[in-house]
């Protein structure tokens, strides 16, 4: 193409986006990030940082999961820069027996697939995590279960796609995708045309929009989550932990009561301790349109069964929240790939929560997708 100012163009500034950016340039691509914001100032910006391996549905939720969790144990040498990895094992704590026969039919499909998780009787999960309540029936725990911290991994790879040559455009919005004899051949910017040989759209729950205009319909639907942030603590925690209903709340919320108050916002613990010491906490998964704000409803029930989980949290000062939209998909699998009958537009969206986990994995394939 006669006016191709680069290879790839890719849209959107999170994990996903440019870890894409990232792969395509190491690949030797001429790769151009487009960022409405800043690094990291969606979805990657308000979220927790897990990358847990046995919250993944066995198939290629896990395989992709534990092909990422490879990728991330020498990512911040690779990238030259500190992403906060942490190695810490991860618990699911289960609350009654319901929950148990859930965990146990899924650590057994686990296992199939390769990957080691433990049950853990409450008396052994208090041992391993003393913070946790005496009257949980136990836990999961699983070795292969990690942190880092989100906003450092995405400019961590923005960093590094530019020090490879990638040019990133933080601040300028794609506005439409170009498309000449059913081809999509460049992007639309407010501060100009972008011609290239490829589309890469990685804007978590903006793709759907971005494509609609190509006749592509993509399922992907915002999910908030909202999340408290605690004072900066001495070491609280040890591992990061979800609580099985999240699973339940993720994969089957038939199964949950919607006269429940805490159902209907689909509260699930979801919490970390970071760096700096403070505790994240969340979440709710709830669908909300594209509203970012945080509710009172919302976090009162994120707080209330964090307590009622770990008791020793209700003297901690909670110092701000905030909410973000994750990328639902109904079978719960990320979009990844050329998208069929739009030569040139490649899909890298849909992740959910699992962005963070699957961010390396998913920038590997995408470039390797690139003719």
């Amino acid at each position: 193409m006669n006016n191709k100012t680069c290879d790839l163009v890719v849209i959107g500034g999170g994990v996903i986006g440019t870890a894409v950016a990232y792969y395509a340039a190491k690949a030797g691509r001429k790769v151009v990030l487009l960022e409405k914001d800043h690094i990291a100032g969606g979805t990657s910006g308000a979220c927790d940082g897990f990358i847990i391996m046995q919250s993944k549905n066995p198939g290629p939720h896990l395989e992709l999961a534990m092909a990422s969790a490879a990728i991330y144990r020498g990512l911040a040498e690779e990238l030259d820069y500190p992403i906060e990895y942490e190695p810490k094992g991860g618990m699911i704590v289960i609350e009654n027996e319901i929950q148990a026969a859930l965990m146990k039919e899924h650590v057994a499909k686990q296992a199939v697939s390769g990957l080691a998780v433990e049950i853990l009787a409450a008396a052994e999960a208090r041992r391993r995590e003393p913070a946790l309540a005496p009257d949980l029936w136990g836990a999961t725990y699983c070795a292969a279960d990690a942190q880092v911290n989100p906003i450092k991994v995405a400019q961590g790879f923005s960093n590094a796609a530019r020090r490879l040559g990638a040019e990133i455009r933080a601040g300028t919005e794609a506005v439409g995708l170009i498309a000449d004899r059913g081809r999509v051949v460049g992007v639309t910017t407010a501060a100009g045309d972008i011609y290239c040989e490829y589309v890469v759209v990685a804007a978590g729950v903006w793709t759907p929009g971005l494509v609609r205009p190509l006749g592509l319909e993509l399922p992907i639907k915002p999910r908030r989550g909202q999340i408290l942030v605690t004072e900066p603590l001495p070491p609280t925690i040890r591992h990061v932990l979800l609580c099985a209903c999240y699973l339940v709340a993720k994969y089957r919320p038939q199964d949950l009561d919607p006269a429940e108050r805490h159902n209907r916002l689909g509260v699930g613990l979801a919490i970390e301790q970071t760096a700096d010491g403070g505790l994240l906490i969340g979440s709710t998964r709830e669908f909300a349109g594209f509203d970012r704000a945080t509710t009172l409803a919302g976090l009162e029930a994120v707080a209330a069964h964090a307590r009622h989980i770990l008791p020793g949290l209700a003297g901690v000062n909670i110092i701000r929240a905030f909410a973000g939209l994750r990328p639902y998909t109904p079978d719960g699998l990320p979009i990844l790939g050329p998208a069929e009958g739009i030569p040139g537009l490649i899909i890298a969206a849909g992740h959910e929560g699992d962005g963070i986990a699957l961010a390396p994995v998913t920038g590997q394939r995408i470039a390797a997708c690139l003719e």
